[in-house]
C-alpha cells in the first residue's frame, strides 16, 4: 500500500512540471514587438479635452471718478487690481470698518460697480484682508489684464 501512494505523488509532480513548461512557452510566444510609428513634428496638434469648456476671459472694469471706492485711510480704488494692492497693505482696523459690519462694502462695490458677482460672493465670506486678497487674486485669473 505504501508503494502506491509514493507512485501517485511522483506522477503528480511530473505532471505539474510539464504544465509549467507549457505555460512558460506559451507566454514567450505572446510577447512581440510592436512597430513604432514615426510622426513628424508638424503633424502633432494640441489635444483639447471636449469635456472641459474653454476658459472665458473677462475684460477688467475700471470704475470712473463717480463710482470709485473711497477707503477711510484716503486711498481711492478703481478696479480689482487696485483693491488687491490696497488689501496687501491695509490695516486691520480699516478692513474691519469696511467689511466687519452687516454689509460688506468691498463685496457690494465689486458686485454693483465692477459687475463680478462671483467675486463679490466670495469676498463676503472673507474674514481678513489677507483672505480677501487671496480671493481677488483667484478671480483675477479669469480676467484679461
Amino acid at each position: 500500500m505504501l508503494t502506491k501512494k509514493v507512485k501517485k505523488n511522483l506522477t503528480q509532480k511530473v505532471v505539474k512540471k510539464k504544465t509549467k513548461k507549457v505555460v512558460v512557452k506559451q507566454a514567450e510566444k505572446k510577447v512581440a514587438k510592436k512597430p513604432v510609428k514615426k510622426t513628424s513634428s508638424l503633424k502633432k496638434a494640441i489635444k483639447v479635452n471636449p469635456s472641459q469648456p474653454a476658459r472665458e476671459t473677462k475684460n477688467l472694469i475700471i470704475a470712473n471718478e463717480q463710482t470709485c471706492f473711497w477707503v477711510t485711510n484716503g486711498q481711492i480704488l478703481n478696479s480689482l487690481v487696485a483693491l488687491r494692492d490696497a488689501l496687501e497693505v491695509m490695516e486691520k482696523e480699516v478692513y474691519s470698518y469696511h467689511a466687519g459690519n452687516a454689509q460688506n462694502d468691498f463685496s457690494n462695490w465689486v458686485a454693483v460697480v465692477l459687475k463680478d458677482n462671483a467675486c463679490a460672493r466670495d469676498l463676503e465670506s472673507a474674514k481678513t484682508s489677507r483672505s480677501a486678497k487671496t480671493t481677488i487674486v483667484r478671480h483675477l485669473k479669469t480676467y484679461s489684464v
